[in-house]
């Protein structure tokens, strides 16, 4: 997969309306990322992450609910496509899946809810501190049109939470970037090494 081919997956999935952070993002991203690459497998870690949790996690879920959290797993997993096919593309080489454990996050419904809430949010931010570092116009959009993405499920998640609209189902009139640092930092207790996954959308090979 070509740039041009994940810059429109990409923008099918969701549309890039949300550059205005852009600004103070490349202020907090200077010098985290050494390649467009790099941020690409970075990001691929996120879309891993989530993949992996709402397969896990969504056979819990029923009804309406159910079939929210079965979209969502389905983006995260386009995601890993579009991301993976453009590594290759550019000549790099895609990252492993990790092997990951939840723990507690998926004892129930509401602790499942509350964890996606979290880190939909989290790499919503990571997408947007990172949107400062790329160097490519059509990865930068693309990316974009991702970050708008993750903010949709963020919202859906607030939605059957039923948290209050602002601060909850969004987070007000503008979304803040979360660095490099603070992102690794909130995956870490739940990354056990850098084995491929077993299955599902996540294996690369």
């Amino acid at each position: 997969m070509d740039r041009r081919n994940f810059l429109k997956g990409s923008l099918i999935a969701g549309p890039g309306v949300a550059l205005l952070g852009t600004a103070e993002a490349g202020a907090q991203s200077s010098n985290e990322f050494g390649s467009d690459v790099d941020i690409l497998n970075f990001a691929l870690i996120a879309e891993y992450f989530l993949s992996q949790f709402y397969r896990e996690g969504g056979p819990q879920m029923s009804g309406k609910e159910s079939r929210y959290i079965e979209s969502i797993g389905a983006d995260e997993d386009g995601h890993i496509a579009a991301i993976t096919g453009t590594i290759q593309n550019l000549g790099g080489t895609p990252a492993q899946a990790p092997a990951i454990d939840f723990g507690k996050a998926l004892a129930s419904r509401k602790s499942f809810l509350e964890f996606a809430f979290k880190f939909e949010n989290l790499f919503a931010g990571a997408y947007l501190n990172a949107a400062g570092s790329i160097k490519s116009k059509e990865i930068l959009q693309a990316a974009a049109g991702i970050f708008g993405v993750e903010e949709r499920h963020a919202a859906i998640v607030g939605r059957l939470l039923g948290r209050s609209p602002t601060g909850g189902v969004y987070v007000g009139a503008f979304s803040k970037p979360v660095t490099k640092a603070a992102t690794l930092k909130a995956l870490k207790p739940y990354l056990k090494g850098a084995k491929a996954a077993a299955g599902g959308a996540a294996v690369t090979t």
